[in-house]
Parts: structure tokens; sequence; C-alpha cells
């Protein structure tokens, strides 16, 4: 019974060997690089809030932007709009199939801490010469020995190479590293091309104010033009103030028509973004009527949490510190564990009898005893690339820090701005309304009215272009500090073995102020209870133990 047993007891005390040395992990342990993170914002303070026009201090439950947060602009068709994005984008399809390879990934490097099991049955029947030279016995023979005979065989070959030294477990730690980063790439394509659809509708909106008022304008230099013509006609007035007027109409007709090339190509670029053919895609014309939206500003360090393409940057270090390990774990020698078995017989009747067995069973080793430096360098070169990484990451973190500062100063100084335009836009039409006036009395040449009428026009074209870079800038805002995403929605290790897609599925288809930076770890911390909520509106997975 013991002998029966014995090649399913080599085999059960050679992976009980095995299992007990693997729990060897070669390489250095993670830990999360540090970053250089402020502890306040410099372009915004408690002083800014009481200078500038409907900045105020959010409650905490308001310091969280919600996942669609376009939703904020209350405008149903921006809202159709990305929606269509998020399914048509072909951007996001692609980043979405790069997320998939990379998920594959995992699955294939958790395939290589089993072991493998193949079979490859096979019937052949042989035919052997009769003038075969079988030795000195069978030539003397007269015994018939027949030279045609049969061969079934059914094997089994397992092989499995225990991970002794951890370098299976790091290529998969390294694997989910890498695929969670490519899903904080998906997301991070997906909030650039919400963003970029946001900001082209409303610059396409800000078209259509700028279209509305130069109509009017139009309107009203026609009317001026008419007055003018009268005037002219009684002899009142001159035919130069009618070529003024004459001109001054033909210039603002020809800015109104000028506006359609603009509006044109954001059109068309919506289109792209939606994934439909500019040929077929239209929107209606619509001015911009509403304000910006307050969006919830949370402490700087947060941006860590809520950044797609920092929190990708942070896992490529990971990634990059297990493949240090791997590179170490080839100082170590390798086991391979080999067992073979099947039935072999000659025929068909007894293949599968138990007689017709057989077997083999062994293990093997290997090590490098010379190299003449490979292994060394290869550390080396992995060591170096982790530290790439690191920079990489620290770089991302300060461009992150970067966007938001220039968004807020862009907030903040637009705010001011607008405020100063509109009162210069009041000081031009009081102009116009006194120069009409006192062309209309004979006191003053028309050539007066032309020129606050194009005073007036200037100005007011301004103030609806700031208007529009004032919402440009809250989209920006909204996409530097990372949307509605954070990186708890990560897939998981077990989440990517299991094949489960990013909890934000894909497309259906294909506080003072100072200069001073702290210094802290590259996570983030509880939001502020003081968290400050800007519009300037004036008018993941466990870590490696």
């Amino acid at each position: 019974m013991t002998e029966k047993f014995a090649p399913v007891l080599s085999i059960a005390e050679a992976i009980l060997a095995s299992t007990l040395l693997a729990g060897c992990v070669i390489g250095p342990k993670y830990h999360t690089p540090t970053a250089t993170v402020p502890p306040a914002y410099k372009e915004v303070t408690p002083q800014d809030m009481k200078e500038v026009d409907n900045w105020k201090v959010a409650q905490p439950s308001d310091t969280t932007i919600r996942g669609k947060w376009w939703e904020m602009f209350n405008d149903p068709e921006l809202n159709q709009l990305e929606e269509q994005a998020d399914a048509a984008n072909q951007s996001i399809a692609s980043a979405y199939a790069s997320f998939l390879a990379s998920r594959a990934l995992v699955r294939e490097a958790r395939s290589q801490l089993f072991p493998s099991l193949t079979t490859s049955p096979s019937i052949t029947k042989e035919h052997q010469s009769p003038n075969l030279v079988l030795g000195q016995a069978a030539s003397s023979s007269t015994t018939s020995i027949s030279s045609t005979f049969a061969e079934y065989i059914l094997p089994f070959d397992a092989t499995w190479v225990p991970d002794l030294w951890g370098r299976l477990r790091q290529t998969l730690r390294s694997n989910v590293y890498n695929a969670q980063a490519s899903a904080a790439d998906l997301e991070n394509v997906r909030l650039t091309i919400q963003a970029e659809v946001a900001s082209d509708y409303l610059q396409l909106r800000d078209q259509d104010s700028l279209k509305q008022l130069f109509d009017s304008t139009v309107v009203a230099y026609r009317q001026s033009l008419d007055l003018t013509q009268a005037l002219y006609e009684t002899g009142i007035d001159s035919e130069e103030s009618v070529a003024q007027a004459q001109t001054v109409l033909d210039t603002a007709l020809a800015q109104d028509t000028n506006i359609g090339i603009a509006r044109a190509q954001f059109e068309h670029a919506l289109a792209m973004l939606t994934g439909q053919p500019a040929s077929t895609f239209a929107v209606s014309q619509k001015p911009l009527n509403y304000a910006p939206p307050p969006v919830p500003l949370s402490v700087p360090s947060q941006i860590l949490e809520r950044r797609p393409d920092v929190a990708a940057g942070e896992r490529l270090v990971a990634a990059a510190n297990a493949q240090i390990g791997i590179a170490q774990s080839a100082y170590f020698p390798t086991l391979t564990l080999t067992a073979a078995g099947g039935f072999e017989s000659s025929s068909f009747s007894n293949w599968l009898s138990w007689p017709s067995r057989f077997w083999s069973i062994g293990a093997a080793g290997a090590e490098t005893i010379f190299d003449a430096g490979l292994r060394h360098a290869t550390v080396m070169q992995f060591r170096a690339q982790y530290d790439e990484t690191v920079a990489n990451y620290r770089q991302a973190v300060l461009t992150a820090f970067q966007q938001v500062e220039d968004e807020l100063a862009s907030l903040r100084i637009l705010s001011k701005q607008i405020a100063q335009q509109d009162a210069a836009v009041q000081a031009a039409q009081h102009n116009l309304d006194l120069a009409t006036e006192r062309y209309k009395l004979g006191i003053d040449p028309y050539l007066n009215v032309t020129a606050a009428q194009t005073i007036l026009l200037t100005n007011q074209q301004t103030a609806v272009t700031l208007r529009g870079q004032e919402m440009v800038a809250t989209v920006g805002l909204v996409e530097d500090l990372g949307g509605g995403w954070n990186r708890s929605l990560l897939p998981t290790g077990n989440q990517l073995v299991a094949g489960q897609s990013p909890t934000v599925g894909p497309p259906p288809s294909p506080g003072a102020s100072t200069n001073r930076p702290a210094q802290t770890t590259a996570t983030a911390a509880p939001a502020s209870p003081a968290a400050t909520t800007l519009s300037a509106a004036a008018s993941h997975p466990t870590p490696q133990k």
C-alpha cells in the first residue's frame, strides 16, 4: 500500500515544502512617496471672500463635487451632450480597451501561481520492416515476430514552478498596479473629454450671446442710419453723417457674420467629442444666460485623492517598486516540479486498465553561477526606473497645484474685471445717450455718435467675452480638482482578477494663506470643515505588505 501511494506522497511532500518556502517575498516594501503639499491655496484667502462677489465659505456637506459635475450648470442640453460623449467618444473607448488589456495581464500573471496540466493522447499503428536486425538472438531464432503493432497512449503532464522568492507574486502585484494606473488613465481621459465638452458648449453659447449682441446692435445702427437719412433728406444734416452711419452699420454687419466661424467650429468639435459626424450634428442657437455655479473647494491635499492623473502616477510608482523585487529574485535558485502519468498499451481493450499505467515524478533546480554582473545591472536599472516614476509622480502633484492656482487666479481676477467692465458698459451707454441727444439738438456732429457707438459695442463685446472666459475657467477648475472622481473608485486586485470594471462604468459601446509649503506624504487629508465654495458670478487597493 505504501509503495502504491509513494508517488502521491512524494508530490505532497514537495508541494508542502515549496508552500512553506513560498512565504518569502524578495524586494523593497512599498511606501507611498512623499510630495510637497501646501496647507492652503495662495489665490484664495479669507480676505478674498470679502472682496469678491458671491464667494463664500461652504458648508461641510458641500465640499464634494458630485459624479456628474456638469449638472451643476443646470443646462439639460449640456447634460445630454455629456451623456452622449461618455457613451460614444472614441478616446474614451480606446482608453477603456487599454484598461481591459491591462486587466487581462493581471489574470495572466495570476495563472502562473498554479500548476499547469496538459495531455496529448495518441493512437499509433506501426509496421516494422522484417529485414530489421533486432539483435543476434533474434537472428538465430526461428520464432516468427509480428512486425505490425498498435500503441495507445493517454499521458498527463503536470508542471509547477513554486514561487519560492516571490517573483510571481511581485509580477502579479506589478500588473495589478499597472492595471489600476490604466483605470485611472481611463478616468483621466473621461474627465478631460467631459471638461472639453462643457468648455466647447459654453464657448458656443458665448458665441450665441455675441450673436445676440451684434444682432441687437445692427438693429440700433439701422435706426440711427434711418434717422440720419431722414435728417439729410430734410436738409438738417449732411451726407457725411449718412456715410458715417452706413459705415458703422456695415462694420457691425461684418462682425456679426464673422461670429458664425467660431460657432461652427465649436459645433463641429462637439460633434467629434460626442462621436457623431459633424455633417449631421447641430446645436440650436441660445445665448448664455446663466452665471457660473459655486464650485466646492477643499483643502489642497485632497487633490492627491481626487485627480486621476495623480493617482495613476502613484500606482506606476508602486508597480516600479514591485519590478525591483522581480529583478532581485533572480539572485535565488528556481525549483521546477514535474509529474507525468497515464495509460499506455498496445491493445485498445486493455488501454485504460490499471496494469497499463505509467508514471514519473521529478524535481529540477536551476541557479545562475556567473553572469558577469547582469543581475546587479538589472536591479540597478529598475531602481533607476523607480526613481524616475517617483519624480514623475511628484511633478504631476506640482502640476496639479499649479493648474488649480491658475484657475483660482483667473476666477478671482475675472470676477473683479467683470464688475469693472459692467461699469464701463454703463458709462459707455450713458456717453452714447448724451452724444445722441446732443446730435439731435444739433449741438454735436454725428461723428461723436459713431465714436460713442463704437466704444459701447467694444465694451459690450468685452463684457460678453469675459463672462464666457469665466464659465470656461469654472469648468477648468472642476477638471483640475478631479471632477467627481476619487481614488476609492479604483478597482482592487480582487476585482481585477474577477474581471470587474472600474466603479465608474465604461461607455456602453466599444484657512490663511502662506507661501511656505508643508512636506507631507502623498495621501489625502480629511476635508476641512471650513472649505470654500467658489463662484465668480459677479453679475484602491491594498498596499504591498
